[in-house]
């Protein structure tokens, strides 16, 4: 697995401590991006919140998907948890150790008692003094949230004082991706009231996440709640190792309903959403497909990534893009002269950068940067690569609606229909498409693009 390491810097621990009034949760932060450009420590709030308790135990969910792997735990490296500043929100995300499970924290305005925030990414500390302080927290006593430095620090910095380095495999930067376009896809498949939601999420078996988690589950809406179903019925949402939804009981307290979200069953266990709404702010919680299969290697976004038009209209996109917390491809579209769909391809290869992520609850994009060095998610995706090295050596031949594609020792045939590729290759055959295309079909997509562009030249 390649691998890179992200060196974070903070000027001080994050810590809660006791403050006039209440209590002071600080925050600090660590090499980030703003409307201004880069930042050594960025401050994107400093306020009030209107729920303290739910949000210390939803920051800790948060915290506690970045420190797990719920498949094969080998060590426990944990990348901080990335925060942004979205103007009237704060999203705080993580990712687990095995790229399975992508969380996310979103504080809205009745959340930060009605305060704006600033526009931005970055990082921020959660060590482990202020996560036991935070699972000590009771009743709801006034909290001031702080994300960033004060003003104090920033006029007595003589440097860095606490550094932490943290391997970054590239499955962590594609998963980032590949959750967002799966994301996109689903739909409100089921609500749950508070007390049912509590009710089942307690159901649901728990663990070690060091253990290996269980095989998927089928869930169907029935009444007011969700029954387990033994196949996927009509209607029935995979829950794809319950075990992985373990940070969701941080929140029950504080839980008034929750949200289920996910595509339409047709047999095979696929990736979900899982939202426990709270006062103010909604924690979400999506599952890969199986606990052995990460986000990294959905391929859903390979077909964006195979494209010129795309990186181009990427790059157009990107400019009036401003840490907006709702992305509406309809005005982007206007505003850059292209046509919606091209749009949201654009907007999915900006979001194998990290640029962009999706929310449920809104069914809307929304603008981030990811602090560290996100394109290497493209020029370390393995059937990416692939799939040009073969178009690079003259391995594709077309014919029509047919291509072959020398591949090794293998020559392998390649066919579309109604715009969609299949081919004769064991990757295909185990996989169907569901996993995005092989690197032969891959191949044979960027070289017929190549043809029409070329054509379209000539004439």
């Amino acid at each position: 697995m390649t691998r890179s390491v992200q060196a974070l810097a903070y000027t001080r621990p994050s810590a809660l401590e006791s403050a006039r009034g209440g209590r002071l949760l600080g925050l600090e932060t660590s090499g980030g991006l703003t409307p201004t450009g880069a930042e050594a420590h960025p401050r994107f709030f400093s306020g009030f919140l209107s729920s303290p308790r739910a949000a210390a135990q939803g920051l800790l969910a948060v915290a506690d998907v970045a420190g797990a792997r719920y498949y094969q735990q080998v060590s426990r490296a944990s990348l901080d948890p990335v925060v942004t500043g979205n103007g009237d929100r704060l999203r705080f995300e993580s990712f687990s150790g095995c790229c399975g499970v992508y969380a996310r924290l979103d504080v809205g305005r009745e959340g930060l008692d009605g305060a704006e925030t600033g526009h931005g990414t970055t990082n921020v500390d959660v060590n482990h003094p202020l996560r036991a302080a935070l699972s000590r927290m009771t009743g709801d006593d006034p909290l001031h949230l702080r994300v960033g430095p004060d003003e104090l620090a920033v006029t007595t910095l003589d440097g860095a004082v606490v550094e932490k380095k943290v391997p970054l495999p590239d499955r962590w930067l594609r998963g980032f991706a590949e959750a967002q376009v799966i994301s996109a896809g689903f739909d409100l498949r089921a609500e749950l009231s508070a007390a049912e939601a509590v009710r089942f999420l307690r159901s649901l078996p728990s663990g070690s996440s060091g253990g290996a988690s269980r095989g998927a589950m089928w869930v169907v809406p029935a009444g007011r709640t969700l029954r387990p179903t033994t196949r996927p019925v009509p209607g029935a949402v995979c829950l794809p190792g319950p075990q992985r939804l373990v940070a969701s009981r941080r929140v029950l307290r504080e839980a008034t309903a929750l949200r289920v979200y996910g595509p339409v069953a047709d047999g095979a266990a696929t990736a979900s959403a899982w939202e426990v709404v709270l006062p103010g702010m909604r924690l979400t919680l999506t599952l890969s497909p199986e606990a052995a299969r990460g986000f990294s290697g959905e391929g859903g976004v390979l077909e964006a990534l195979a494209t010129e038009e795309a990186a181009e209209d990427a790059e157009l996109v990107s400019v009036l893009l401003a840490w907006e917390p709702r992305i509406d491809p309809a005005e982007l579209a206007g505003r850059a002269g292209l046509t919606a769909e091209r749009v949201r391809a654009a907007l999915i290869r900006l979001g194998t950068a990290g640029r962009v992520g999706y929310d449920l609850a809104d069914a809307a994009y929304f603008h981030r940067e990811l602090p560290y060095d996100a394109d290497r998610a493209e020029r370390h995706n393995p059937r990416l690569v692939a799939a040009r090295a073969l178009v690079s050596s003259g391995a594709v031949v077309l014919d029509g609606d047919l291509a072959s594609v020398a591949s090794g020792e293998r020559r392998y045939q390649v066919r579309e229909a109604a715009g969609v590729l299949s081919c004769t290759c064991r990757w295909w055959a185990g996989h169907r498409g569901k996993r995005g295309p092989c690197k032969h079909a891959l191949a044979v997509r960027m070289v017929r693009r190549a043809a029409v562009v070329s054509a379209g030249g000539a004439r």
